[in-house]
């Protein structure tokens, strides 16, 4: 192996990843679960796939793909990650998919400022492709082949008859579904998206630094905020933020860009941070008629744990106001759930 920066498990031959993922000395193991053959974008019966694909809505519209890895190559993402990529730090500014890291920080950090400029980047983990994954890899100490065998554990290609369903309007989506990519369900995705985003972390931090402002990244989240000097300088910020994005591999989505001023709603990773962070009053409004609703019907037509997880998110941002939501909570009698 070449120097070791980070202090990531060794695999100096493609034998010591096979010991590490605990498939014994056969390579033709290995090759089947790295795909040598190519067969996952061209294999028919969903038996001989390593992945399971459904096409998800978003939130704020549109859908999105996700590439669920199968139990036997889930467990193999999982060794990577916890004794590989976990041993990598990101950069300080990303908030994403990190102990320690949530939401609420990341909308802490932009909290009474006069100005919040956002930026979404698109396709987020289908727009890192294969050779980012390899350099990072190597960058680690991994020599090629071991490199390279990662790599294909770790990314993927979807099937034709996949992505082709689609949002048929959306090639540049499809184009980057049929080449290898960061796969949306895999356990190792968030984290190696982190660790390829490093030079544009530190680019983007380095820009808010020289405007005075503060940077933080929440996966495909961007967040810049800062005083009134900042706001005057959003154009321009606009301009610079797009064309560094551009330069490490990524793209701006133009309609998701957003700049609000301190009299105006501002919002980061789905909390007003106009003062400090806070459940947006018309969600709080919308939990609060949810559990009012379901002590009058006993439950009917509410997912309990669902409704249980949002209480539970609104206590650890605002306690005052999820302790009032939760006291309604525990007043309703449900039905008694089968078995």
């Amino acid at each position: 192996m070449a120097a070791m920066p980070w202090p990531v498990t060794p695999l100096a031959t493609l034998g010591d990843l096979q010991e590490f993922l605990g498939l014994g000395p056969d390579a033709g193991a290995l090759a089947w679960f790295a795909d040598a053959r190519g067969w996952e974008r061209t294999v028919a019966d969903e038996a001989l796939r390593h992945y399971r694909y459904r096409w998800s809505p978003k939130a704020a519209g549109g859908r999105r793909l996700i590439e669920e890895p199968k139990g036997t190559l889930k467990h193999f993402q999982r060794r990577i990650l916890h004794d590989i990529l976990d041993r990598i730090p990101p950069h300080d500014a990303a908030h994403g998919f990190r102990r320690h890291r949530s939401v609420l920080t990341n909308a802490e950090a932009h909290a009474g400022r006069a100005a919040v400029l956002r930026f979404d980047l698109e396709s987020f983990f289908a727009g890192v492709g294969a050779g980012r994954i390899f350099g990072l890899f190597r960058t680690a100490g991994y020599p090629e082949p071991v490199a390279h065998a990662l790599t294909a554990l770790t990314t993927n290609v979807v099937p034709r008859s996949v992505w082709r369903a689609g949002p048929t309007s959306d090639h540049l989506l499809g184009r980057r579904l049929a080449t290898p990519h960061l796969p949306q369900g895999a356990p190792t995705s968030p984290a190696l998206a982190n660790l390829v985003a490093f030079g544009l972390d530190r680019r983007l931090s380095g820009l808010a630094r020289s405007i005075g402002a503060h940077y933080t990244r929440y996966a495909d989240d961007l967040t810049f905020s800062g005083s009134h000097g900042v706001w005057r300088r959003a154009p321009e910020l606009t301009r610079l933020v797009t064309a560094i994005v551009a330069e490490e591999g990524f793209r701006v989505r133009a309609d998701k860009t957003s700049r609000r001023a301190a009299g105006e709603r501002q919002l980061v990773t789905g909390l007003v941070v106009n003062v400090r962070p806070n459940v947006d009053r018309r969600d709080y409004d919308r939990l609060k008629a949810a559990v009012h609703n379901a002590a009058r019907t006993g439950g009917a037509g509410e997912d309990r744990d669902r409704l249980a997880g949002r209480i539970g998110w609104l206590e650890h941002v605002h306690p005052g106001h999820g302790a009032k939501v939760r006291a309604g909570f525990d007043r309703i009698v449900w039905p008694v759930r089968p078995g």
